[in-house]
């Protein structure tokens, strides 16, 4: 389909770019500077204050120009990252000048991350919403596939200074692939102050059951994963005492199990089944974390890890078509904006919450997930409404002229 293979290919890029960023931080800061806590700190600081930012880059994405957007980030990431590089190998990095070039340049993720899954049922046709999205979902797990052990062998080979230019290298070229995307309108596009349009995009996630139930749903999940983002690597590096290039190859096994099962799960109907779908994922990710705190080899960990990679496919196709389907074409960009980055928040909070809980017991962390994941399976049977005609939601309507305008 016209614009489609250049956008994935810029996406799969950026993605592979972004997966190797954030596997390089931590590996770099544990090495460095031998403190979970900073390196908790500095996934936090890489996350949430884009998060916080996000109602105003849904308005922006959805007055057009989401492709140049996306572009835009892809520049500045590559920008940031390559001067964090270059501070390193100066040895002109202290932890606070780490934090704030990492806490400023993820200000504009959200223009990439909504921007470029916002233009995914613009360009394809609604019967092709699930293949579609079985390439998105599957686009993550080849990022982390290829990504993640990039970035762990070249930490092992050359230092996270050079595995930062790398990354910041496949930034830029992912930029230069999507410079003059075809960008088509939707029905409706959003006029009027950029603000009030954020403003009116947060009230429109807040009134959708859906996108709420979801909110709930994947921001406790992924608090769960953000501690394993950090849990991990010590679990690898310090209690099984294998280097770095091992936890690049564990985070790509769970993207290439999650890549088969995507694919599968992407040429199934999905419609009326996206709950159990998610649920079933859920389920069968708490049970493969609950083998970590009693692992005492690698081979262990990496089936878990697999097992959990497996469960993401079909849980990203039932989460993508069933927000798709009861979202109006209108708003999403800025309901894709505001409800991917509260699904996202959890993951900075657990973060934050991986270093004093390893600084207490390893264990503690690993366990945690394990609970969080369990909370998050309940949310998503008790909050995400079943029935396509409860989930909606209702028209941001009256005689204000003003907001007829917005809409």
């Amino acid at each position: 389909m016209r614009g489609f293979p250049r956008l994935y290919g810029g996406l799969i890029l950026g993605r592979v770019g972004g997966t190797m960023v954030s596997v390089t931080l931590i590996l770099f800061v544990l090495g460095r500077y031998h403190s979970p806590q900073l390196a908790g700190a500095t996934a936090f600081f890489a996350i949430l204050p884009g998060l916080l930012v996000s109602p105003l880059a849904g308005a922006l994405l959805d007055r057009r120009g989401r492709a140049k957007f996306v572009v835009l980030d892809y520049l500045i990431a590559a920008c940031s990252i390559g001067l964090i590089a270059t501070l390193a190998a100066l040895h002109s990095l202290p932890p606070p000048a780490l934090l704030t070039i990492v806490g400023l340049a993820s200000l504009t993720n959200p223009l990439s991350s909504a921007g470029a899954r916002s233009l995914f049922p613009i360009l394809v046709p609604r019967p092709l919403w699930e293949r579609a999205n079985a390439l998105d979902s599957s686009g993550h797990v080849v990022a982390s596939l290829v990504g993640a052990p990039l970035a762990g062998a070249f930490v092992g080979w050359v230092g996270g200074e050079w595995a930062l230019a790398a990354a910041a290298l496949v930034f830029g070229f992912a930029a230069v692939m999507m410079v003059g995307l075809p960008d088509p309108s939707t029905a409706a596009t959003a006029h009027g102050p950029v603000l009030r349009n954020a403003w009116l995009g947060l009230r429109y996630v807040a009134r959708n059951p859906t996108l709420r139930g979801l909110a709930l749903t994947l921001s406790t999940y992924n608090m769960g994963f953000g501690i394993l983002e950090i849990a991990l690597p010590v679990l690898v590096l310090s209690r099984l005492h294998m280097g770095p290039a091992t936890v690049g190859f564990m985070w790509g096994g769970l993207g290439a199990a999650g890549l088969v099962s995507a694919l599968i799960a992407g040429r199934l109907a999905s419609r009326g089944r996206e709950r159990h779908m998610m649920l079933g994922a859920i389920l069968v990710s708490a049970a493969a974390l609950s083998t970590l705190p009693f692992a005492t080899s690698w081979p262990v960990v990496a089936i878990a890890v697999a097992v959990v990679g497996a469960g993401n496919g079909p849980f990203d196709i039932g989460l993508f078509t069933l927000r798709q389907r009861r979202t109006d074409p209108a708003w999403f960009g800025r309901a894709f904006a505001v409800s991917m980055s509260v699904n996202y928040l959890g993951s900075p909070i657990g973060s934050a919450l991986a270093g004093p809980l390893i600084g207490w017991t390893l264990n503690a962390a690993l366990w945690a997930a394990v609970a969080l994941a369990l909370v998050a399976a309940a949310f998503a049977w008790t909050t995400i409404p079943a029935e396509t005609g409860q989930a909606t939601a209702p028209p941001l309507t009256r005689p204000d002229s003003s907001l007829q305008a917005d809409q």
